[in-house]
């Protein structure tokens, strides 16, 4: 059971990094300024940072359970 979960999680890690990857398009300009150069977009990475973190909190507290 740990083996499929652990294969799962690398799999779509794979997939998401790869999809990242794959919008890096050689000689693209980039994105076109904004008005407001100091704004920070808070999208893919805090999503996936977050749900890493309720994963390992999954994780441990399963661990804390089924430990005497």
């Amino acid at each position: 059971m740990k083996l499929y979960l652990l294969q799962a999680a690398l799999l779509l890690s794979l997939l998401v990094l790869g999809r990242q990857a794959q919008a890096q398009v050689p000689g693209s300009t980039g994105p076109a300024p904004q008005a407001n150069p100091t704004a920070v977009p808070l999208d893919g990475g805090a999503s996936l940072l977050l749900a890493s973190g309720v994963a390992y909190g999954l994780k441990r507290l399963h661990r804390r359970k089924t430990q005497p």
